[in-house]
């Protein structure tokens, strides 16, 4: 038996009795939080810094307020581009603020879109009888100045339950703004280049599709211009349902031993150009707040876990052949899809403003499909006692090249990956106690050369997904029992950009989140609380250019303890 569940779906054993604790609903509206998280409240906080903005005067484009979300149908707004701030703009940013009434209530997707570009994606928080919590989202999303650029109808979707199901009320009802802010650009502050294009690539629906098995898929048919220079895919793939909590599965022989999910613990999302392998982006282990243990993520939710942060897919090696005049199609799919991923995805196309017709092709592609490695050393000594490891690994180099023949002269593009990934899993099961420790990492090192003329460019990426999960559940010989989880995330990317020589501009950016709580229940099985919870997040940030950001903040009992800011920039 384990808390382990599943954000907006069914509830695994412990967690039902958690959510039965969390009270009635009342009516409210979107309640703006400090920018700064404060010591003393429970509402969401996170150390990640807001988006930086130009100096100039952004005009606000209200895309909706006090939205309610309390069923299950897309709500739809309308957008038209600020009058006064017509463009190029210097910056687009995405702003949001949440909150969700106190009472019982599950954690819930959040996405919007518009013109079906998806703009934001993220979970919202769960609240408790006496929580009604509010946050705070924001994003760069000027890469998507296409499509701010004309009238556009909008969708929000947060599928929201509200009502009795097994005997339980569900009453806590989510209300949301969002807005956009159009910052103009001057002398100190230019436009940057943004994609020409941005194609959507989503499901049936116009939004995320839904992927259950490695060969499911979400395409778009691209009939593009003859002029494509580059294009880049912007990937979200989020786990729901059975794969929630990939991280934990096993064999597929294992399941019923193990009490867990099977496929293994691999999942990796696979993008392909006319069937074609031409990308990956790794699944980063997102953790809803109601994933595991409630209380561990109250009042610091885990890395992104309120705002995902998209993969970008460099795909410009295939600009050639997007610039044949043809209809080409682009998939995205998760390896080991075990019934429920959602994905959504944005094209980003460049095409040369200087010549109408680009010609080109791919010189070399050897990315195949990956092959996990699956060591299972689990022994059963007696019946029902299960104790041993299970280790998947996988790993893989591939290079894709192409080049396009555009009006300022012949381009080819080198991309360079490795992509490697390591989970641990240690379980020792019997009558009175379910343990099971996870160690996993995943990184992609990317190393892109670019060749235009005299000039060579070069673009390193390394990115990593630190996780630990270790969680026991034992019942004590009076019959009452206690689950204890410590949990552990990362992020880490480091960039470096160099052109002909010149000394390499470089950034970096490490972020981590530990966390434990003590779940009890006494021998009836009534709820007893939690105890011993604290919980911590830090995050730094920081360039060749003298840039850093640094921020620490701490929680113990379920409210922010403290907030630090500078430490990690030497301060």
């Amino acid at each position: 038996m384990r808390t382990i569940r599943f954000a907006g779906c069914a509830t695994r054993t412990l967690a039902a009795a958690v959510a039965v604790l969390l009270g009635s609903a009342a009516g409210a509206q979107v309640t703006v939080v400090p920018a700064t998280p404060q010591v003393g409240s429970s509402n969401p906080a996170t150390a990640e810094p807001p988006v930086t903005r130009p100096s100039t005067t952004p005009c606000v484009v209200q895309l909706f307020q006090n939205l309610q979300f309390a069923d299950f149908n897309l709500k739809s707004f309308s957008y038209a581009p600020p009058a006064a701030c017509p463009g190029p703009w210097a910056k687009v940013v995405f702003t949001a603020d949440f909150t969700v009434t106190a009472g019982r209530q599950f954690d819930r997707t959040a996405a919007f879109y518009l013109g079906h570009a998806n703009i934001y994606y993220g979970t919202t928080a769960e609240p408790r009888r006496t929580l009604s919590p509010s946050w705070h989202v924001e994003r760069d999303v000027t890469d998507l100045s296409p499509i701010f650029q004309s009238a556009q109808t909008g969708e929000a979707n947060i599928g929201n339950f509200v009502g009795v199901s097994g005997g339980v009320t569900y009453d806590g009802i989510i209300f949301a703004n969002a807005a956009l802010e159009f910052y103009p650009a001057n002398v100190a502050n230019p436009a940057p280049r943004t994609p020409d294009i941005v194609v959507p690539v989503n499901g049936p629906g116009g939004d995320a599709g839904t992927l259950s098995t490695t060969a499911s898929e979400i395409t778009q048919t691209l009939n593009l211009p003859r002029n494509v220079e580059s294009a880049y895919l912007d990937v979200i793939a989020q786990s729901q349902s059975n794969d929630e909590f990939w991280y934990t599965c096993v064999p597929n022989n294992e399941t019923g031993p193990l009490q867990s999910c099977g496929n293994t613990a691999f999942r990796e999302t696979e993008v392909s150009i006319d069937g074609q392998p031409a990308g990956v982006a790794p699944v980063y282990p997102w953790i809803y707040t109601g994933g595991i243990d409630p209380y561990l993520w109250e009042p610091i939710p885990g890395i992104q876990t309120l705002d995902f942060v998209p993969y970008r897919v460099d795909l410009t090696p295939f600009a050639g052949v997007l610039s044949d005049g043809n209809p080409h199609t682009v998939g995205v799919s998760v390896y080991n899809a075990n019934s429920y991923f959602l994905a959504t995805a944005n094209l980003l196309v460049y095409t040369d403003h200087g010549g109408s017709t680009v010609t080109g092709g791919v010189l070399s592609n050897t990315l195949g499909m990956p092959t996990p490695m699956v060591e299972d050393n689990v022994t059963s000594p007696s019946a029902g006692v299960y104790t041993g490891t299970v280790d998947t690994t996988a790993s893989r180099s591939f290079t894709i090249s192409g080049y396009v023949n555009t009006s300022h002269g012949r381009v080819q593009t080198t991309v360079n990956q490795t992509v490697s990934f390591a989970n641990d899993q240690n379980f020792t099961i019997n009558d009175t106690q379910y343990i099971q420790d996870i160690t996993q990492n995943t990184s992609l090192d990317s190393a892109t050369l670019t060749k235009s003329g005299g000039i060579t460019s070069t673009s390193g990426q390394h990115f990593r997904y630190p996780l630990t999960v270790d969680i026991t559940f034992a019942v004590n010989p009076d019959g009452s029992f206690y689950q204890t989880t410590t949990a552990g995330q990362g992020f880490q990317k480091k960039t470096a950009n160099a052109t002909s020589g010149v000394g390499a501009v470089t950034s970096s950016i490490r972020e981590d989140d530990q966390t434990t709580d003590t779940l009890s229940w006494d021998a009836n099985g009534s709820f007893l609380g939690p105890s011993n919870s604290t919980a911590s997040q830090s995050y730094v940030g920081r360039n060749s250019l003298g840039g850093c950001y640094s921020r620490t903040i701490t929680a113990a009992a379920q409210k922010l303890t403290s907030v630090t800011d500078g430490q990690g920039c030497g301060q």
